[in-house]
């Protein structure tokens, strides 16, 4: 079963409504606003409407359940257009359906049972299915700065984040590294982008890596049951991704869980995060005597 707290009402809500196993996602992407860094209008907000969805598709399928998604979009120019791809591809967002501004049914098959919008959207239209809002995200300054699950090392720093993702040929960190860091808050919850962010996120993808290589060296364990319970407990309700992060920081560090365990867990656990952690399984020297 698949709960979110439907922002009209505060109350959780079964998604989709039992028995029926097809959930119906329509994802919002924001007007795209002039005067971006990279020119295209798309910021960090349009990143993460979609990435929300994405992981609203990813944890229903886990949990057995058919997704269909579209995104409405703005009338987009095709230089847009292909920039919002490019966007979506790097951060490993699964295509959804674009549908331009027009009504979701008839490519839903029928009434979306949920709407992933921002948190500002006029919901005159939305009239059908639940709606999860997702929080604004900025690039200034905060006044603490946000680091990156598992990481506390990383320093203040007033450094405005840079550009990202538009372009994966581009000299810019991980975009996984963005993706991260708009994952370790709920969310409803205001994100913050700054430079000691992304490198942090950065930080954490990288160690994560490694050790998940390493680990794939090992004899191979099974998940343990208390950790699938935990972590498709807190996904299952209201998509608590920054709790499957830290679950994943704390497992990383725990002497009990054998290496193969950490990483059958961190490999099954990445079909929702999408941050592709087992990247490096292989291109790591062996491990022995």
């Amino acid at each position: 079963m698949l709960r979110i707290t439907d922002t009209r009402t505060g109350h959780l809500v079964e998604i989709p409504a039992a028995p029926r196993r097809l959930l119906r996602s329509c994802v919002h992407l924001p007007a795209l606003g002039a005067g971006t860094d990279d020119g295209t209008g798309i910021g960090p907000l349009h990143l993460r409407v979609p990435l929300i969805g994405d992981v609203l598709a990813r944890t229903a399928e886990l949990n057995g359940l058919q997704v269909v998604t579209v995104l409405t979009t703005p009338e987009l120019t095709p230089d847009r257009a292909r920039a919002l791809d490019r966007v979506m591809a790097v951060l490993g967002i699964h295509p959804p359906t674009v549908i331009g501004p027009h009504r979701p049914e008839a490519a839903l098959g029928g009434p979306a049972d949920v709407h992933v919008t921002a948190g500002d959207t006029d919901s005159g239209d939305l009239a059908d299915g639940a709606r999860i809002e997702v929080g604004r995200v900025d690039t200034t300054v905060p006044e603490q700065d946000t680091a990156a699950p598992g990481d506390s090392t990383a320093p203040a720093d007033d450094t405005p984040a840079p550009a990202y993702a538009a372009d994966p040929a581009d000299d810019t960190p991980d975009p996984l590294a963005v993706r991260l860091l708009l994952l370790g808050r709920p969310y409803g919850t205001p994100v913050t982008v700054t430079g000691a962010a992304l490198a942090g996120a950065g930080r954490t993808l990288r160690d994560w890596r490694r050790s998940v290589a390493d680990w794939a060296q090992q004899p191979s364990r099974p998940v343990p049951a208390d950790l699938l319970g935990q972590s498709h407990a807190a996904l299952a309700e209201d998509l608590d991704v920054a709790a499957v992060l830290a679950l994943l920081a704390e497992v990383a560090g725990r002497s009990d869980v054998p290496a193969g365990a950490k990483f059958e867990t961190f490999a099954h656990l990445d079909r929702v995060l999408g941050l592709d952690l087992a990247r490096d399984v292989g291109h790591q020297r062996p491990t022995g005597p």
